[in-house]
């Protein structure tokens, strides 16, 4: 069993940057894929990022446009989500999740979640 924990999460204004955390415990991480997800306020849960096993491949939604990073460290168990120049349709509740399955979107792919972290962005 993995146990995820996300943290990184805050108050920031528009065109801010903020770095999110996502802390592993339990079996390694090494072993999964990773991805990041959101959720706002009266809206559905939505894919934001992925990165593989190693690391060496990562992927992302449309909307992010180039301002977001996912990367791990393997040797710490964390998985990261770098984002920049936030914009107030970012707020939401951000999640960590892991996956066995190569370049997943949706959410039934994956199978641990984080409690997830709170980013609000004002305008």
């Amino acid at each position: 069993q993995v146990q995820l924990v996300e943290s990184g999460g805050g108050l920031v204004q528009a065109g801010g940057s903020l770095r999110l955390s996502c802390a592993a415990s339990g079996r390694t991480v090494s072993s999964y894929a990773m991805g990041w997800f959101r959720q706002a306020p009266g809206k559905e849960r939505e894919f934001v990022a992925g990165i593989s096993w190693s690391g060496s491949s990562t992927y992302y939604a449309d909307f992010v446009e180039g301002r977001f990073t996912i990367s791990r460290d393997n040797a710490k168990n964390t998985v990261y989500l770098q984002m920049n120049n936030l914009k107030p349709e970012a707020t939401a509740v951000y999640y960590c999740a892991t996956t066995l399955r190569t370049r997943a979107t949706h959410e039934w792919e994956y199978d641990h979640w984080g409690q997830g972290t709170q980013v609000t962005v004002s305008s």
